[in-house]
């Protein structure tokens, strides 16, 4: 396996349970298992309305691409569904999707930092 092979193996390690997909012109970050993922951080505002689906998961990385990256707004595109969490890029835009997944991934992780995040999403 060459080098390149060896650190997208080691990126798509990293950023699990979401996953990466490159088509033609494009690439993506989805989350299929959405509500097997963060369950609690979103039964903080269960009722609120919010239930854990791919919709929610937009708005939690709407704020945080609002908060964080700014930079980001106009590059990353989302496409969730009530199933699926998905953003997506053009292709020439791949090393930016790469760092949101990175940076998306270990703010999920840190539970401090997701939560207060969330607690400024909004109902999509």
């Amino acid at each position: 396996m060459d080098h390149q092979a060896l650190e997208q193996q080691s990126f798509e390690t990293e950023i699990k349970p979401f996953f990466w997909s490159e088509h033609a012109d494009s690439v993506s970050l989805c989350l299929s298992d959405v509500d097997c993922y963060k369950t609690d951080v979103f039964a903080t505002r269960a009722d609120d309305g919010f239930e854990g689906n791919g919709y929610d998961w937009g708005s939690l990385a709407q704020v945080f691409i609002d908060e964080k990256h700014p930079e980001w707004q106009d590059i990353i595109k989302f496409d969730p569904e009530g199933s699926m969490f998905c953003v997506y890029t053009g292709m020439q835009n791949k090393e930016v999707l790469k760092a949101f997944a990175l940076a998306f991934k270990q703010a999920c992780e840190n539970d401090k930092v997701i939560l207060d995040l969330f607690s400024r999403a909004e109902l999509d």
